[in-house]
């Protein structure tokens, strides 16, 4: 039971009608940080996915017992997911002509860690796909893998390190913007190894799609970070039980 007015709905309801206000003023015209469909030659499309089937595989059996053991956190799983698929749906414009999202995987890797983020991740990018055209079916793999594994794996890592170490606010504020950073610098190693400069090979490549994520990116993971703790902090306060059950403190 909550013991506080707004309950758990309230603060779902909340947070949610935030993020979806915040999706429907974004620019929806650009191109995203997503890899679009076709854009991966067809080797490399294979070899994320082959990368990256035993991250879902471990995930699926993860996901499967945390519904079974802790049926009461299905809202927690609900809202982290719904987080990321809102966040990572925004396209802001960049200087350099293209655009940058947020990933909004630090949540749900601080609350249910790395493995079954990377479920609800892909999923999240799966009907990105499917419904917005954001990604690609060839490029779920790749865009997985950065976006659903590295990101998680990340931020799970600096919540692990850091937690009862730094007041908790600081911990899930580097968690979720240093998520969301790491997922774009896979995503231009990934495109850089796709397609190397044929003068500069891969760094020179890497150098490229770097620095047209860089300029928008850098500050998006500080919104996201910045955002991710108020998030974090509303389950606290309305969330108690369900929080303890994931090991959080209340």
């Amino acid at each position: 039971m909550f013991k506080r007015p707004m309950g758990r709905w309230g603060v779902a309801a909340i947070a949610l009608a935030l993020l979806v206000g915040l999706q429907m003023i974004s620019p929806g015209s650009a191109q995203a940080m997503h890899i679009m469909e076709g854009f991966l030659p067809p080797t490399w499309a294979i070899i994320w996915y082959v990368v990256t089937i035993p991250f879902w595989v471990v995930g699926f059996i993860r996901l499967r017992r945390t519904v079974s053991e802790k049926p009461e956190t299905r809202l927690l799983l609900a809202l982290s997911g719904a987080y990321a698929f809102v966040l990572s749906a925004l396209k802001i414009p960049s200087v350099t002509g293209s655009s940058s999202h947020p990933t909004g995987t630090g949540l749900g890797a601080v609350l249910f860690g790395p493995a079954i983020m990377s479920v609800l991740g892909s999923i999240v990018l799966l009907f990105q796909a499917l419904l917005l055209a954001h990604g690609g079916l060839t490029t779920l793999g790749a865009n997985a893998f950065s976006m659903a594994i590295v990101g998680p794996l990340v931020a799970a890592g600096i919540w692990r390190a850091l937690k009862g170490k730094l007041h908790w606010g600081v911990v899930v504020f580097l968690a979720a913007a240093f998520a969301d950073w790491a997922t774009y610098v896979v995503t231009s190693v990934q495109l850089a190894l796709a397609y190397p400069d044929p003068m500069g090979g891969f760094w020179a490549s890497f150098a490229k799609f770097g620095t047209v994520f860089a300029v928008t990116q850098i500050p998006l993971a500080i919104s996201e970070g910045l955002l991710t703790v108020v998030i974090f902090g509303a389950l606290r306060g309305n969330a108690p039980a369900e929080m303890r059950l994931l090991g959080m403190e209340a």
